[in-house]
């Protein structure tokens, strides 16, 4: 049976829809992100699952009960679930300890155990050299343990995260996305992560839902929505893209300047003459000062160096293909240096080019 089920769920305040005919399972011990720009619901769809918003149209049910639906809402203390916000809410005059066996106490433990489960829980997070701290004495990312402690040490149903790093640097988000993996990964608590950071979600998530205007555009693991992205608005929002308008004819896909043939694909593209939308990766394609040898029939462009930038991992070029309007983006390894101006050779990989309806 399935976890969390979300159905046809749906939140307006007065006349604009926030969230519009949600539909989302999750199975037991799974981890999805709802992934999306601000204002785009995701935010609101974890709060109608925490209970501290009533849905306007359908439900959120868990293992098969019907914790929210219109005019019927579970209060949140009676949900089973635990919730991380983004300012972390831990209280201030509380050490460490205290604030990780609070909701510990609540649940009218005895003193040992609630002593062995703050313990056990402060040695998973590496915070147990700090268990007599205030937060005022800690570092973003140590509260921010403290917090996921906290969250874990009752054992929730299901875990809810709303943008839990957002107030951390660049180098601790990266440090603690992977933290966040790690405790889910030991103790499988089914999660809700919502974020607007694209390598969170890869990072973390089995599936990420991708939210745009209040609806789910497409629900996958992370490296099928990156490189099988299903609609315009996951290709260009999930990292980088080249979108290209093509028409398919006589199994050609033509496109400005050159044709592919559309058995080249990665994917199966119809028969039927039709406008088609191509997502190319600056990944799947490659630069040469000379010309490559035919490689499994790959189509190879003459073009030249418009812009460039240097990322420190990569090189990101803007190449402008001879006979064509296109300027595509192209990633290239940090060593391989090409002038803006100079004359290349742009070598298209196809079985990287996703389809987008």
């Amino acid at each position: 049976m399935p976890r969390l089920t979300l159905k046809g769920l749906s939140k307006s305040y007065g006349p604009v829809k926030v969230v519009d005919n949600v539909d989302l399972t999750l199975q037991e011990g799974e981890f999805v992100c709802l992934l999306g720009p601000s204002g785009c619901g995701k935010t609101t769809t974890l709060r109608m699952i925490a209970g501290f918003v009533e849905p306007t149209e359908g439900s959120i049910s868990m293992d098969g009960e019907v914790f929210s639906a219109p005019g019927a809402v579970l209060p949140p203390e009676r949900r089973r679930m635990s919730m991380i916000f983004q300012s972390y809410a831990i209280w201030p005059n509380m050490t460490v300890a205290e604030n990780v066996a609070f909701g510990l106490k609540l649940q009218k433990l005895s003193s040992a155990d609630v002593r062995d489960r703050v313990a056990q829980i402060l040695k998973v997070v590496q915070m147990s050299h700090l268990a007599d701290r205030y937060p005022a004495e800690l570092s973003g990312g140590q509260q921010q343990r403290v917090a996921l402690a906290r969250a874990i040490v009752v054992k929730p149903a299901v875990l809810l995260l709303d943008e839990p790093l957002s107030n951390l640097d660049a180098n601790l988000r990266e440090e603690m996305r992977f933290e966040i993996r790690r405790l889910h990964d030991e103790f499988r608590i089914t999660t809700v992560y919502v974020t607007h950071d694209q390598s969170e979600a890869m990072a973390t998530a089995d599936r990420i839902a991708v939210m745009n205007a209040g609806r789910i555009e497409q629900v996958d693991a992370p490296h099928l929505i990156y490189a099988r992205p299903r609609t315009r608005f996951v290709a260009a929002f999930i990292g980088r893209t080249n979108l290209l308008a093509g028409h398919v004819a006589n199994g050609e896909i033509g496109l400005d300047g050159f044709a592919l043939p559309t058995a080249q694909l990665g994917e199966a593209v119809p028969d039927s003459a039709r406008p088609i939308l191509l997502s190319v990766r600056p990944q799947s394609m490659a630069l040469h000062r000379s010309r490559p040898q035919a490689h499994d029939g790959r189509p190879v462009l003459s073009a030249v160096v418009a812009q460039r930038t240097y990322l420190g991992e990569s090189w990101d070029y803007v190449v402008h293909p001879q006979q064509s309007g296109l300027q595509l983006r192209v990633t290239a390894p940090p060593l391989q240096v090409h002038e803006v101006g100079e004359a290349v050779w742009l070598e298209i990989d196809p079985q990287q080019i996703a389809v987008v309806a």
